[in-house]
């Protein structure tokens, strides 16, 4: 049985409370305030050269000729919103990459059992723990979506009620695209996926002990049943989670 070392354990600690510090950092560095987030902006191009501050006059330019001061403060908003969409994203995109290592291994480790491979069953119990981390890495996950349906950033423009008054297709896509329902959709998501490798688990750990195929079966069964699940709402958390921050 492979055991880590207690440098790597403190290593990892270590990179760890780094990273947790580095994310504390960029959530309270972001501009609460148009004028903030302007400032922001007018810092970084004064720092980076001629070629920033001449793209700097021409926006600038862009700026004073494009109309009325509701626009002007619609563009400051749009902005400050994606500035502070900057940590949120970071911690998003960080989280659904290692979630989805999981779920890939798990749905590989169904079609290996649905499929009676050979020689995968000395991967099994490699599988089955990389796939532990579905547990955790899936409530990672939804929280950060429910803390989107709350309005702790701006990740998904749909979810802003003033965009979809203006915008005729958004309120066409409001019975599919709504906070509710994508709630519900990601619970419907992870509880299926988490259940699947729940019960295949415990059936693979069975069958260890026992004396004939029933647990075998049983396993094949819900792995050919969990493979039609998957196939339908890996696609529709695809629309969800990722395709939906631009529908």
């Amino acid at each position: 049985m492979y055991t880590f070392s207690n440098r790597l354990k403190i290593g990892a600690i270590v990179l760890m409370a780094l990273g947790i510090v580095g994310m504390g950092v960029g959530f309270v560095s972001v501009p609460s305030t148009p004028e903030e987030a302007k400032a922001m902006v007018a810092a970084h191009d004064d720092g980076h050269g001629d070629s920033h501050a001449e793209e700097g006059e021409h926006l600038a330019e862009d700026t004073a000729h494009a109309g009325t001061a509701d626009h002007d403060a619609a563009h400051d908003e749009h902005l400050m919103h994606q500035l502070q969409n900057r940590p949120w994203s970071a911690v998003y995109v960080a989280a659904f990459f290692f979630f989805m290592i999981a779920l890939g291994v798990l749905a590989f480790y169904a079609i290996q059992r649905a499929a009676q491979a050979g020689w995968s069953p000395l991967l099994f119990r490699v599988m089955e723990g990389i796939t532990a981390y579905l547990v955790p890495g899936g409530i990672a996950v939804f929280v950060l979506l429910v803390l989107s349906v709350m309005h702790f950033n701006h990740m998904f423009v749909w979810m802003d009620a003033d965009v979809v008054a203006e915008d005729a297709l958004l309120q066409g896509k409001a019975g599919y695209l709504n906070p509710t329902f994508f709630l519900i959709r990601a619970a419907i998501f992870l509880g299926g996926w988490i259940l699947y490798r729940e019960v295949s688990r415990r059936l693979s750990l069975a069958q260890d002990e026992a004396s004939d195929n029933r647990n075998f079966v049983k396993n094949f069964r819900w792995s050919a049943g969990f493979l039609v699940f998957y196939l339908v709402t890996e696609s529709m958390m695809s629309w969800d989670w990722i395709m939906s921050v631009d529908p």
